[in-house]
């Protein structure tokens, strides 16, 4: 089932255009990151979960890209635009190939798996 999201036919049309464009260079710039980057980490300062990816990656032997958004208490605003985008609550937000697979419990158990490696090397 899809996430539900508000049609765009439930927006008054005086804020259509804030809605669609509010943090819309942070989003672009996470697409860009993770279509031309086999593993991006989207995290923040201070939080252990991000830390615990890039960790977790680099004990496997991947080498990712990390785009950092602000700390708990600054960039709050941005990074909630990429929430909203995602639908994903948290951070951090591992894409692998383009696609989001989640956060670092989510990252580490795939790993764990072997699912990681079998995803990476899909064509």
């Amino acid at each position: 089932m899809p996430r539900s999201i508000l049609e765009e036919s439930r927006l008054h049309p005086a804020i259509r255009d804030k809605v669609a464009n509010l943090h819309a260079d942070v989003v672009h710039n996470v697409q860009a990151a993770a279509a031309s980057n086999r593993i991006l980490v989207v995290g923040m300062a201070g939080n252990p979960h991000c830390r615990r990816a890039r960790k977790a990656l680099a004990a496997a032997g991947h080498a990712f890209q990390y785009l950092e958004f602000g700390s708990y208490l600054s960039q709050w605003r941005r990074r909630n635009a990429l929430k909203m985008w995602t639908g994903w609550p948290t951070f951090p937000m591992v894409f692998a190939r383009g696609v989001l697979i989640g956060g670092a419990s989510d990252l580490q158990r795939l790993i764990d798996s072997g699912e990681f490696n079998r995803f990476l090397q899909e064509p």
